[in-house]
């Protein structure tokens, strides 16, 4: 990354809004330039200043006391006129937030854990992040012919990228990840409401492996074939993931 794709980026990095391939990319160039790491730490001063006690003031007791009254009866009418459904959503998002959290801490304490498990792990982590930072894709596109080349040119590696709309699995776009200590590949497909993140890249050995397990409610189905690993996520089931996995190294 050059000051080009860097200077747009580095207040969104000090502010800590990037994902995790993008923080890496800046975080690198940040070493190397001088100019780019001093606005860094230009922004990070103006923070600091903005939050020091000499421009910020604590509002009187009786206004704040006003300020959660409005907010206690704000609560009240939205709770009254909000849909049952998105209530319903709304627990579904905090269930794959307490997922994240177990994962988090399975990373935080992986005693005796294998390596493979700790790949597993980060799948999942991996794929609960890209659904709750609204991050599923870096290109938007059902095209594997606008996908696969955008991919092509940020990875030593070559992922196949296919279609299967007729199938029931859309591809829905693309993006750049980080697993297990290098950059992969992410393609995304979805199954009616579901989203799948299949994660691709260079295989380390073998063809033809087909594991199935299951990680805080989420499934994963691995597949190596052509010198390169698939590794299918989402908490849509085993069958299903399958029979996307079989289409995909067909």
């Amino acid at each position: 990354m050059n000051c080009t794709g860097a200077r747009p980026l580095v207040h969104a990095y000090a502010d800590g809004e990037l994902d995790l391939v993008r923080s890496l990319e800046v975080e690198e160039h940040l070493k190397t330039c001088a100019r780019c790491a001093a606005e860094k730490q230009s922004v990070l001063n103006l923070r600091s200043a903005l939050e020091s006690g000499g421009l910020s003031h604590r509002a009187p007791r009786a206004l704040r006391q006003k300020v959660r009254e409005m907010a206690g009866d704000a609560r009240e009418k939205e709770r009254a006129t909000t849909p049952p459904w998105l209530w319903q959503w709304l627990w579904q998002w905090l269930t794959a937030a307490v997922a994240a959290m177990a994962v988090v801490a399975i990373f935080l304490h992986p005693g005796g854990t294998s390596n493979n498990d700790l790949v597993a792990n980060e799948l999942v982590s991996n794929h609960v992040r890209s659904l709750m930072v609204n991050h599923i894709t870096d290109v938007v596109s059902s095209d594997q012919h606008t996908v696969k080349p955008w991919l092509n040119g940020k990875l030593d590696f070559a992922p196949d990228v296919k279609d299967f709309a007729t199938e029931g699995f859309p591809l829905a776009g693309g993006r750049l990840d980080y697993l297990n200590g290098r950059t992969v590949a992410a393609l995304v497909y979805r199954r009616g409401q579901h989203y799948i993140n299949v994660f691709v890249w260079p295989a380390a050995g073998g063809a033809g492996k087909a594991i199935s397990e299951t990680i805080s409610g989420y499934n994963i189905v691995n597949r190596d074939i052509g010198g390169l690993h698939y590794s299918l996520v989402s908490d849509l089931n085993t069958t299903e993931l399958g029979q996307l996995a079989d289409l995909l190294v067909k």
